[in-house]
């Protein structure tokens, strides 16, 4: 049961954090990267709401089902590009940072795919999904009926 409805409760709040999401998707990080990246961080931190809503997004843009079903398991597999595989690590990185750091390596290899820019951009979506992941598991934001995407 939802323990709270944080969009009604605060919802110019939401709206900031929506405005932020929207942002990415033309940002100019490649394509389908970024629901990749959504999906990881929400695989990591256990969030059903959001990893079900990446899935759909990401079968949406046309990241292939396989990729999907193996994201977890990503080192294993040579599905993923090396800059993906960059970017994912940077994902898992900086989303488990309990251990009070983020390695050099991780970012350097980062550094070897993309920009600045797009590291900055990455990061701050790497962020923002953390925040949603938050706020759904917090106060349990409930599944939908029908699996997100198919209305």
């Amino acid at each position: 049961m939802m323990r709270l409805n944080y969009i009604k409760a605060a919802p110019r709040a939401y709206e900031h954090m929506a405005a932020l999401s929207g942002y990415f998707h033309d940002c100019g990080l490649p394509g389908g990267l970024l629901e990749l990246v959504w999906l990881r961080a929400s695989q990591l931190n256990g969030c059903a709401f959001c990893i079900d809503m990446h899935v759909a997004d990401a079968l949406k843009v046309g990241i292939e089902a396989r990729r999907l079903h193996l994201l977890d398991a990503w080192r294993e597999t040579e599905l993923y590009s090396p800059a993906e595989r960059a970017a994912l690590a940077w994902t898992e990185a900086v989303t488990n940072v309990q251990d009070g750091h983020v390695p050099d390596a991780v970012f350097a290899d980062l550094r070897e795919h993309f920009d600045d820019k797009q590291i900055a951009d990455l990061t701050f979506a790497i962020g923002t999904i953390n925040a949603w992941n938050r706020l759904a598991i917090s106060f349990r934001s409930p599944l939908p009926k029908t699996p997100q995407g198919v209305r």
